[in-house]
């Protein structure tokens, strides 16, 4: 079910939240917020996604505002740390928000670093967890297949639980994969599940051993969880700096998938300097719940955008709500 365009932009909030170091190039995430029959709901593309991506993102929001979840298959949710390209100096800093965490998510192939950055952020957060935590390590297609067999074969000696999308594109994670099968060391894809025409093409190709779920970008709960079931791959569901509504549908997600054997990426409001939420889904002891939190009114006014940045969003809404409304209509 489509909501009419009005409903949609009748409750609608956008908010501006700070972040508490740089990731993805931004130190602040906007977002959309609108409140629907079944709750608050998120529609936060990145701002330099086209109508045709981001309009993914509003059917996700749709369907978590309009629709109503599957069933959960468990309470709480475990969360991996998120490690920015910091310099490895600040990243107990950074490990610190994660209380209980036992995996961590290290950002690798920063454009302006080094491999050597990388390894000493990679040291570093083995140093901080010990022999029985888990890294996995996220290259975000930066790499080509000579960089990425270097890199990995260097960073390998930190006992990598998998490395995430180190190319672009699937004949390259196909081929990386074969350099790298004498370390042991999962492929996982991410780019290549959310960002292509067909998001099953990767597993078809044998081209990765986990596919990385996210619910916005695949158009929503119930739409990841037939990717999953088609896949026939473990899964990672994770999000995309979302705020706490953002971060509850992919909470609702991972409940939601039949097996779940690695931590999920929905810990990432410890990004944030403050949230929108009464209560935000901040890691506790490594989880956090299944559950729709309350947004708190008074967080929503002192985070709301600019009056341009909020006519942008609302502008970007009726544009791809014309894209999701033609889709419905085939």
């Amino acid at each position: 079910m489509v909501p009419e365009l009005h409903d949609l932009l009748m409750t609608a909030r956008v908010v501006s939240v700070p972040m508490t170091s740089r990731f993805r190039g931004i130190t602040t995430r906007e977002a959309v917020l609108f409140e629907g029959p079944e709750g608050w709901t998120e529609f936060s593309p990145f701002v330099e996604y086209g109508d045709e991506e981001a309009a993914a993102w509003l059917h996700a929001a749709i369907d978590f505002g309009w629709r109503p979840t599957p069933q959960a298959l468990r309470a709480r949710i475990p969360v991996n740390a998120t490690v920015p390209a910091v310099p490895a100096a600040d990243v107990a800093a950074v490990l610190d928000r994660y209380p209980g965490a036992r995996t961590a998510k290290v950002k690798v192939a920063e454009p302006g670093q080094t491999l050597a950055d990388d390894i000493a952020r990679v040291r570093a957060v083995r140093d901080r967890l010990g022999a029985e935590g888990r890294i996995r390590v996220d290259a975000n297609t930066l790499w080509n297949v000579d960089e990425a067999e270097h890199a990995i074969h260097a960073l390998a000696p930190f006992d990598l639980e998998y490395v995430e999308q180190p190319c672009a594109t699937v004949d390259e994670l196909a081929d990386i994969r074969r350099r790298t099968a004498y370390m042991g060391i999962p492929i996982a894809a991410d780019e290549s599940v959310r960002k292509a025409a067909d998001p099953l093409a990767v597993a078809r190709a044998g081209a990765a051993d986990l596919l990385v779920i996210k619910a916005q970008p695949l158009g929503g709960i119930h739409s990841a969880l037939r990717i999953v079931a088609e896949a026939g791959l473990p899964v990672v569901v994770s999000s995309a700096i979302d705020t706490s509504v953002g971060i509850a549908m992919g909470a609702h997600l991972a409940a939601a998938v039949p097996e779940l054997e690695f931590d999920c990426g929905l810990g990432t409001v410890a990004l944030f300097v403050q949230d929108i939420a009464v209560e935000p889904l901040l890691p506790v002891d490594g989880f956090i719940p299944v559950t729709r939190p309350a947004v708190d009114p008074a967080r929503l006014g002192a985070l709301e955008a600019p009056a341009d940045r909020r006519e942008w969003w609302l502008e970007r809404v009726r544009r791809c709500y014309r894209v999701v409304e033609r889709a419905a209509a085939l």
